[in-house]
């Protein structure tokens, strides 16, 4: 239940970002933050109490949004290319993650350097760009904005999230 996931709106009502149910419970037991909306049903036990597991939570003081903050990792590089190789498009269990210019040529671990791959593509490409295997990118590689990433992965199990997403 401490792994839920919960948005966290500024003062402004402005989503700032996703944190885990024990994080925003520790925020509203220190006066941080309040609750806006409980998730039904769930309850987090303590020896004397129970407490509702918090779906949004608003802080009480404003802070000035990082508009960076989607972390740079495998999973969210997964998220942002769909699930699915950027070279042929298909869906695997076993995708991997592929520098489009390679390390060994001074390409980056960046956002527009990265993308996924399935493994035979991942072998086909080597350690050569895209030009030199002779292969093409189903998309440009670019940094995810913060409120799209939210709106697009988070949404579908989320519907008290909706109103404060821009989503209506």
């Amino acid at each position: 239940m401490l792994k839920t996931s919960v948005l966290v709106l500024n003062s402004s009502f402005q989503p700032l970002h996703v944190c885990q149910a024990r994080r925003a419970l520790v925020l509203v037991l220190c006066g941080k933050a309040e609750v806006v909306e409980y998730y039904e049903r769930k309850f987090v036990r303590t020896v004397s109490r129970r407490f509702p597991v918090p779906s949004v939570v608003r802080l009480r003081i404003y802070i000035q949004p990082n508009r960076r903050s989607v972390a740079l990792n495998r999973r969210n590089i997964m998220r942002r290319d769909s699930f699915r190789c950027q070279y042929c498009g298909a869906r695997s269990d076993y995708l991997t993650t592929d520098h489009v210019i390679p390390r060994s040529m001074g390409g980056s671990e960046s956002w527009e350097n990265l993308v996924t791959a399935c493994t035979r593509c991942n072998n086909r490409k080597s350690n050569r760009t895209p030009r030199q295997a002779s292969m093409r990118l189903l998309s440009r590689p670019k940094r995810p904005a913060f409120y799209t990433f939210i709106r697009f992965y988070y949404p579908s199990s989320h519907d008290k999230w909706r109103p404060y997403l821009f989503l209506d």
